[in-house]
């Protein structure tokens, strides 16, 4: 291991050059053809797959599946793409083992269910590598959609609507498309800039025109949109971020970890990157999961996640958290931060108390531990970044109905800016699409908005 992991503080070249590649290289290698037929065989092609009642964007798995068994990779593409147009990513990122795999006869006979996730990536890098497109587009409608955030929801919902034959102008306050696929996820799971190349995967059905660095609140109001367009669709994300309340949280050493994954995605150099040698996330979801494993990636010694419950209730999957043990990273549960300890401005550690459930309501014990820390990130979920501008909220997000419609006519929202979801890319997906299908009702007479 490099000398430059004993630097005090947060630094950046904790390791070698070399050792960043090989640290950052895709976790889930494609399958090759070889690989993909042998995997392919197991599937029992099931009549009422319980796998694909498991996917939110209800893929038909067993018939794309059966596609590649056949030889037919092009025709499984077409499939996953009808229901899921980012099935690329989605391949990528999803918790399969939680989903479709979950459910998979292969792994309640055997404990090894069918690779479906690896499967659905193999089918689809095919299709995006050749650029085929499934989709016509059409008659023009006339009519022109707003979709605010071009995130997994924004963009499945551009897609549906340009193949209904409608008009969309998407507005993101980023400098790039893509949302949480660009910006939110750990760079070990989307390599090679494949969420850029599923944009223009997406985006070269036509009729979508994308404005970047345009944010909502900012640049324009939802009123704004009302009058210009025939229907709004919001899928803009949650770009607020929970404040810990803890003494101190403001100290220097402290950031969010959206912040720093985006900044990592970003990255042309990860040498250049500074982290911390004693690294503590707060928080049990994916993002938490991500910025700890990362930390541990670009050389930092100790990462300790810390959860104020039990495994049990972390939202990130068992494999993530496996995942997070594997490379070296500590999860200690049932423990709320309190204090930020500092020497001056600069973290020295974080000071938390035991916690437990009475009366299923989470108390402090009154015991207290300390961890040493040089660098604390915030894991601990997103809120909406506006007050919602006239839209009806619940829980802190734009409350919708069952086809994502708003409080107000003729505007939608889906993903995790609105009720409802489950904080997945594919549950977004489903969202979007869905929602362009009940603007598409709407335009057309059919639905009162």
């Amino acid at each position: 291991m490099a000398q430059g992991v004993l630097k005090q503080g947060i630094a950046p070249g904790r390791l070698e050059p070399q050792q960043y590649k090989s640290n950052f290289a895709d976790l889930h290698p494609p399958l090759d053809r070889h690989e993909a037929y042998v995997e392919a065989d197991r599937c029992y092609f099931c009549y009422d797959a319980p796998c694909m009642n498991a996917c939110p964007t209800a893929i038909d798995i067993p018939l794309f599946i059966r596609e590649i068994a056949t030889g037919n990779p092009m025709g499984a593409a077409e499939t996953i793409f009808e229901q899921n147009i980012l099935g690329g990513m989605c391949a990528r990122v999803c918790p399969t083992e939680q989903l479709c795999e979950e459910a998979c006869v292969r792994e309640e006979a055997e404990g090894k269910p069918v690779k479906i996730g690896q499967l659905q990536r193999y089918a689809t890098d095919i299709a995006m590598f050749h650029g085929a497109q499934f989709f016509e587009r059409a008659e023009p409608t006339g009519k022109t959609i707003a979709v605010v955030g071009a995130g997994p929801a924004g963009l499945a919902a551009a897609h549906r609507l340009a193949v209904r034959g409608h008009d969309v102008v998407m507005f993101d306050a980023r400098p790039k498309s893509g949302g949480l696929n660009e910006y939110g996820i750990a760079s070990y799971k989307s390599t090679d800039g494949f969420a850029q190349r599923e944009v223009d995967y997406v985006t070269a059905i036509g009729g979508i025109t994308i404005e970047n660095d345009k944010a909502l609140g900012r640049d324009f109001s939802l009123e704004d949109l009302q009058a210009k367009y025939s229907a709004v669709f919001l899928g803009m994300g949650l770009g607020g971020v929970n404040a810990l309340r803890a003494e101190n949280e403001d100290a220097s050493g402290v950031a969010n970890a959206v912040d720093f994954i985006a900044e990592l995605r970003q990255a042309t150099d990860l040498a250049n990157l500074a982290v911390g040698r004693r690294v503590v996330v707060i928080g049990g979801g994916m993002t938490a999961v991500d910025a700890a494993v990362q930390s541990k990636l670009l050389g930092a010694e100790e990462v300790t996640m810390v959860y104020r419950r039990g495994k049990e209730q972390m939202s990130a999957s068992e494999f993530e958290q496996d995942l997070a043990a594997a490379k070296g990273v500590t999860i200690r549960h049932w423990m709320a931060p309190k204090r930020v300890l500092t020497d001056g401005e600069k973290v020295t550690g974080i000071e938390l108390a035991y916690t437990a459930l009475v009366d299923d309501k989470l108390v402090e014990t009154g015991e207290v531990v300390s961890i040493p820390a040089d660098q604390v990130f915030k894991a601990i979920g997103q809120t909406l970044a506006s007050d919602g501008g006239g839209l009806e909220l619940s829980g802190g997000k734009i409350a919708v109905d069952d086809q994502g419609r708003t409080s107000l006519r003729g505007v939608w929202a889906g993903g995790d800016c609105a009720t409802g979801g489950d904080d997945l890319t594919v549950t977004a997906v489903a969202e979007g699409r869905d929602a362009a299908e009940s603007i598409h009702a709407y335009l057309a007479g059919g639905s009162n908005g």
